[in-house]
Order: structure tokens, then sequence, then C-alpha cells
């Protein structure tokens, strides 16, 4: 069964400024690959949602509704509703994740 996964603005802009970073601190070629890669992650949700863990951040606040899958170092957080897959966070796992997490999916 296939799902419709679709980003939210905060994910959409998590791509754009992952690609910008890269291509100014990198190289455009860098940017380019880890942007299609980060894509075929996110695309590949729309066959296997399940497949993802919860992000051990939220599970430790009893939040088990959020799921996670990776392309090194980058997490990729979601949520399943019904046929969709809301992609909600895209960001590198190195960061502070228990406040970019609180901050845009617990709006604190």
């Amino acid at each position: 069964m296939s799902h419709e996964v679709l980003l939210t603005e905060g994910a959409e802009g998590d791509l754009e400024a992952l690609y910008d970073y890269l291509a100014e601190f990198d190289s455009q070629e860098s940017a380019d690959r880890v942007l299609d890669r980060l894509m075929a992650v996110v695309e590949s949700l729309a066959e296997q949602p399940e497949r993802g863990a919860h992000p051990r951040e939220l599970v430790s606040l009893g939040i088990r509704e959020y799921r996670q899958v990776f392309f090194k170092p980058y997490r990729v957080i979601y949520r399943m509703m019904g046929e969709r897959v809301i992609i909600y966070l895209i960001a590198d796992g190195r960061r502070d994740m228990q406040t970019l997490l609180a901050g845009r999916l617990l709006g604190r």
C-alpha cells in the first residue's frame, strides 16, 4: 500500500537551509548529492513508513506517535496519519535534537 508523503513548511525550510549551507561551505555537487539522497529517503516512506524507529528524545517523554529514518548524520522525523506520512523535521542528528524536537513538534 502506498502512502502520500508530505513535507511541512518547516521540513521544506530544513532542506533549503541544509542545501544552502552545503553549497556554501562544501560544494554545489555535495549539496546536490545530499539533497538527492535525503529526498530518496523521504520518498521511500511512501512504501514502508512503519520501518522508522521512535526518536528516543520523544520516547523519554512518553510520546510514541513520531518516527524517524536516517541518512547519516541526518534524521528525518515524521508521523503517520492514515494514508499520509507527514515529514516534520529534517536535521543533522549532531544538533541539539531535544530542543529542535520540542520547538518543532511540541511548540515549546
